[in-house]
């Protein structure tokens, strides 16, 4: 599948703002997190800008993006529609929550609107990855570890990035930095034993199983159906080498995982430290990018077989 820069920023950066919208309404009422009212409109503004510029980076792959609106009413058998309506319920308690803590001062009396935003952007999560998951036609995206791997890729940089606004605020949580880590160890565990799964699992279908002649013998195209490059091509039939996946593959991993574990046992040993932060923040963003690039990159349409792959 053709990676679209525009949905891989969406993916990424909403991801990242709901794991931090997600982490805020669990943990600051729980005092983990700093109480007062500026750090939680700081680091409620990042967490919401986050989400606010995935969503409207995502109406740029549309052909008609003024059109955007319409598939908000297609909830009953889209899980497209159902992530636009979550995506927008999500604002409601979100909202009340920033009220309660930053406006009003009084994060304990609001906070049940902080458990059900976190709630409510989990749901989100889960349905953008089944908006990938849902489609048989894609054996890398039809696969149960992809909500699995969008929901802890979501906390894992939310965390990180909560690191880093707690850390700038002068505010570091001992506990919030374990709790980066331990979600830096989940993702990495759930990233591996999903790149496995999709090397290791047999290809369900071929020329003989789409065309039913397979029981005769081996089946291929005698002409390619096409004299030059179509649109479902271009997008259905984007092709990366092993090799270079293999390195990209290497990349997510130190990148996004390794290097922002690091920092994060360099910060706990030596205490609170800007660099170590902006580094894990920087490092992550750039591996969770070229991880989601190949979410796009390496999955295979089924549509390839009509081309002869």
């Amino acid at each position: 599948m053709h990676p679209a820069l525009s949905v891989i920023f969406f993916t990424t950066a909403s991801g990242a703002g709901y794991g931090m919208l997600t982490l805020l309404g669990l943990l600051a009422p729980l005092g983990v997190l700093p109480q007062d009212r500026w750090f939680g409109g700081i680091a409620l503004g990042v967490a919401l800008a986050f989400i606010v510029a995935g969503l409207l980076s995502s109406t740029f792959h549309l052909g008609h993006p003024e059109r955007a609106w319409r598939a908000l009413t297609q909830w009953r058998s889209s899980w497209l529609s159902r992530e636009g309506v979550l995506a927008l319920l999500t604002f409601i308690p979100a909202g009340l929550f920033g009220l309660g803590w930053v406006v009003l001062g009084k994060l304990d009396d609001w906070s049940v609107w902080g458990y059900l935003a976190a709630a409510l952007a989990m749901v989100t999560v889960y349905s953008t990855s089944m908006i990938y998951a849902s489609l048989k036609t894609i054996r890398h995206w039809n696969n149960r570890l992809v909500p699995v791997g969008y929901l802890v890729l979501g906390v894992m940089t939310g965390a990180v990035f909560l690191v880093a606004v707690t850390t700038f605020y002068g505010a570091q949580s001992n506990l919030l930095v374990l709790l980066a880590l331990v979600s830096l160890l989940i993702a990495t565990l759930v990233k591996l034993k999903y790149w496995t799964a999709v090397d290791n699992e047999p290809e369900k279908s071929d020329a003989g199983t789409a065309t039913g002649l397979g029981s005769i013998g081996r089946v291929r195209a005698f002409e390619a159906p096409h004299t030059s490059d179509n649109w479902v091509m271009k997008e259905m039939g984007y092709r990366i080498g092993r090799k270079h996946a293999g390195k990209l593959r290497n990349i997510a991993l130190l990148l996004g995982f390794v290097v922002p574990a690091l920092c994060l046992i360099a910060i706990l040993a030596t205490g609170s430290s800007v660099l170590l932060a902006l580094v894990a923040v920087l490092s992550a963003a750039v591996g969770v990018v070229a991880e989601r690039w190949l979410f796009f990159a390496e999955a295979k349409h089924v549509v390839g077989l009509y081309y002869g792959r």
